[in-house]
């Protein structure tokens, strides 16, 4: 009988220490989150005050019709493959060269890390000054005579989502850079000995030794930059506003400029579920690629 009571007793321990974190989870994500799927198939009337009046797919058929919307859909999927391919191969070559056994490499790190502990409100400000039209990059530009006036960096529709991309770029860079030195350092030694005694050489090195064994590290700054470029919202908020004619606005900006500054609280819970349920498709899309290419999950 005691056994049995410690047993159970074993069992129930490990949902106590959850409990805590899994009653703060309930109250700021999972009960907001199930709100909000059911506003998305509500209304308000003119009176906020009142409870929401149920409207089946309306929100949806709106969402359908809106070209706005259709516009940053297009700009988030732009984001991801501008910004993932560059967050997965440039960190990884930065970490390949401070892992070198050089006098100062430290110092590199450090700079290279610098990016990551700045605000990004504060990032976001110095780019936008360095973007303007007396800033310093046209500045550099007109005094090489590379152009008269200037380059219209965050002003036109061609340039103002890519202008943005470098400031995400630039500030993941660090970040991602210490986890690919993370899987470097635990590469042994001895694997870089034997290839050089087959003949194996600099770069040829890295291609039949690094590269397979980064593999797991590459795929994981692959989700973890791909979801950050999809919920995107500070560097479109402090240096474009989403314009100049929507070129820059992104889903996650649209939900905030719906919920806040046009008050359709319920359609931006709509374009929220929507996203969440496109990400959750190309998710399962990828997890099914690589069971079916690998036979296994990674």
């Amino acid at each position: 009988m005691q056994k049995e009571h410690s047993a159970r007793q074993r069992g129930v321990t490990p949902y106590l220490f959850l409990l805590p974190a899994l009653i703060i989870l309930g109250l700021t994500v999972f009960g907001p989150a199930l709100q909000a799927f059911y506003l998305s198939f509500t209304s308000f009337g003119y009176d906020l005050t009142q409870p929401p009046q149920w409207n089946n797919f309306e929100n949806f058929q709106r969402l359908l019709r809106d070209q706005v919307f259709w516009q940053t859909l297009k700009n988030t999927l732009l984001y991801l493959v501008g910004v993932v391919p560059m967050l997965a191969i440039a960190p990884l070559l930065l970490a390949i060269l401070v892992n070198q056994k050089l006098r100062g490499v430290r110092w590199f790190r450090v700079a290279y890390y610098v990016p990551v502990v700045i605000s990004m409100v504060v990032a976001g400000i110095a780019w936008r000054w360095l973007y303007a039209e007396n800033g310093l990059f046209n500045q550099l530009l007109i005094g090489l005579k590379l152009s008269t006036q200037g380059v219209p960096w965050l002003t036109s529709p061609s340039l103002a989502l890519p202008s943005v991309m470098a400031v995400t770029v630039w500030k993941g860079l660090g970040y991602y850079m210490v986890i690919y030195l993370a899987g470097l350092q635990a590469i042994p030694a001895s694997l870089y000995e034997a290839a050089a005694m087959d003949g194996s050489e600099g770069w040829q090195q890295h291609w039949d030794i690094t590269l397979p064994l980064m593999r797991p590290y590459v795929l994981l700054v692959s989700v973890i930059s791909a979801i950050s470029a999809t919920k995107v919202f500070e560097e479109v908020f402090i240096m474009t506003q989403g314009g100049p004619r929507n070129s820059s606005k992104t889903v996650v900006y649209y939900v905030y400029e719906q919920a806040f500054q046009s008050l359709e609280i319920n359609y931006a819970c709509t374009i929220g579920l929507t996203l969440f349920l496109i990400i959750l498709g190309l998710s399962l899309l990828r997890l099914a690629f690589l069971q079916t290419s690998n036979g296994s999950y990674l």
